[in-house]
């Protein structure tokens, strides 16, 4: 009976990787403005979706929502290997608040992606990280990680 349990885990991984790449697939072929348009889309492919598995995949994927669509990230920033380039366009000013707070403005709908980015590149300055709809905060230890942060962060975003 537990090998029933382990191999059902690992096609429900298969599964979660195939639906996956389909949205990848659906998104960079053409424009979805809308989740519930994505799960129909999906729906036609034979992939079970909810509202809740659609958010959970496009955070995980770094999927970006920038002027109404949904934007699919280069590989290299979904693998978040340091490439920051596509991302730079969203980015709009950085601001220390204080000691141990920066204030990070992105296009309205990009700060979730930009976060999910800088989540994954799991830098050492970084605490922890919120994001909004057009606004993150990043919390640093002390004074002295937030200026290497935001030294890092206006390299990286060309501001």
């Amino acid at each position: 009976m537990s090998k029933h349990y382990a191999y059902t885990a690992v096609l429900t991984d298969r599964q979660q990787i195939d639906r996956r790449n389909a949205i990848l697939r659906i998104l960079r072929g053409g424009v979805v403005r809308r989740q519930s348009d994505l799960a129909q889309l999906l729906r036609k492919e034979g992939y079970e979706v909810t509202q809740s598995s659609i958010s959970r995949d496009l955070r995980e994927l770094g999927v970006l929502k920038a002027g109404g669509r949904y934007l699919v990230p280069p590989d290299e920033i979904s693998r978040a290997n340091g490439d920051f380039g596509a991302l730079f366009q969203f980015v709009r000013t950085v601001r220390a608040a204080g000691n141990s707070i920066t204030v990070v403005r992105t296009t309205i709908g990009a700060a979730a992606s930009v976060a999910v980015a800088l989540d994954k590149a799991e830098w050492p300055e970084v605490v922890g990280t919120i994001s909004g709809d057009d606004t993150i905060f990043l919390a640093t230890a002390d004074s002295r990680a937030q200026q290497r942060l935001i030294e890092r962060l206006n390299s990286l975003f060309r501001i």
